[in-house]
């Protein structure tokens, strides 16, 4: 059975299994003072500019719930969108561990704008108000969308311009990269942003993710906002049980996604628009990441070449692919005989009650003859 529910399905890429297992040589210092963990720090300060730092945590969840505490104090509040995984995904832990208040706003095509932050920009200094502090955008969103550097760049100026810090949601912030093919630093430190819950378990990571700390720009968070963000975030951590005693083993993971110190860090992976099942080219995370945008956009175009296309009775196609997922409405009994062949889940309702709205998620081991044979089951079951 082929899976196209999550791209945490996927196994550990063996580069990643190769590192851990390279990792596992004799003793070595606990909580982050280990060399494996030293080298993170070089290459982070390569990735996403001078100054940055990377604190290695256990998984998604408490990287965003981290990087919020961090940002906001402790009466403040985090706009972001109302499908946002802080708001929808994470039972409430940015509220019940954080304290924050969540202020989701409408999203289109799971993206928000700057209106986002005007919308309760006008409750700061009301103290009857919860405070809103932080605007978090997700990179991907959770719809497979990406937001282009211009709108990053409007949004954390915005954000800034009313006194808030910018944090990005990156759990498939490499494939936001890949498809706009640009550097992880472009949508990051370039635009803006203050702090990144970065992404490993999707792209091709085994356990463990990361808190960066970005470099000061000319955001609200000022000449000492870095170094706050910096100076707070390990003690969360330890605070939020996310402190790994065996570090090096996720620095491990992370440095062989970004690469050794001193390599490239961007590279020309394969087109998006490729059927190749070996993108070429860069750091590990770019090869993953594009090689999985490119199954999707295989996916999606399997679709409508083979003809499904039919409201009512077949599939309709949701949101643009601009990623590594494919959503689509089709008939439920269709769905459930799909389901046969291969795992995925049920999104939304669809446009009427025998219709669903499901996702078809690809990952860095997705292969073109999975994506082909896929098409293929979709199209008997309909």
């Amino acid at each position: 059975m082929q899976h196209f529910a999550s791209d945490n399905y996927a196994p550990v890429h063996p580069e990643v299994m190769a590192a851990v297992a390279a990792a596992n040589d004799g003793a070595a210092v606990a909580y982050g003072d280990d060399p494996v963990s030293a080298r993170l720090q070089h290459r982070a300060e390569e990735v996403f500019g001078e100054r940055a730092h990377i604190f290695p945590v256990l998984n998604g969840t408490g990287a965003n719930v981290i990087s919020l505490m961090a940002a906001a104090p402790r009466w403040g509040a985090v706009i972001t969108s109302d499908v946002a995984h802080v708001h929808t995904d994470e039972n409430g832990a940015p509220e019940r561990v954080g304290g924050l208040k969540i202020l989701a706003v409408p999203s289109r095509d799971g993206r928000i704008g700057p209106d986002a932050v005007d919308r309760y920009a006008g409750d700061l200094g009301d103290v009857h108000r919860a405070q809103p502090a932080v605007l978090s955008l997700t990179q991907v969103t959770e719809l497979g969308t990406a937001y282009s550097v211009a709108d990053l760049k409007l949004l954390a100026d915005t954000a800034h311009a009313a006194g808030l810090r910018v944090h990005v949601d990156g759990s498939r912030l490499a494939n936001a990269a890949a498809a706009l093919g640009v550097g992880l630093r472009e949508i990051t430190t370039d635009v803006g942003v203050d702090i990144v819950s970065l992404g490993a378990a999707k792209n091709g990571g085994m356990l463990g993710e990361a808190v960066v700390v970005l470099p000061d720009g000319d955001g609200a968070a000022g000449p000492a906002g870095a170094a706050a963000l910096s100076e707070a975030v390990p003690y969360l951590r330890k605070a939020t049980m996310q402190l790994a005693s065996k570090t090096r083993f996720v620095s491990a993971q992370l440095l062989a996604l970004l690469g050794e110190p001193g390599t490239p860090t961007s590279g020309t992976p394969a087109s998006a628009a490729t059927s190749s099942d070996t993108p070429r080219g860069g750091p590990l995370w770019l090869r993953n990441a594009a090689h999985s945008n490119a199954m999707a956009a295989r996916l999606r175009a399997g679709v409508e070449t083979a003809g499904l296309l039919e409201p009512g009775a077949g599939i309709v196609l949701r949101y643009p692919t601009e990623a590594n997922v494919v959503f689509a409405t089709l008939p439920r009994a269709a769905a459930d005989r799909v389901r046969e062949h291969a795992r995925f889940y049920d999104w939304a309702p669809g446009e009427t009650a025998d219709r669903v709205e499901v996702r078809w998620m690809c990952a860095w081991d997705t292969t073109g003859a999975d994506v082909d044979a896929f098409v293929r089951v979709v199209g008997a079951a309909l």
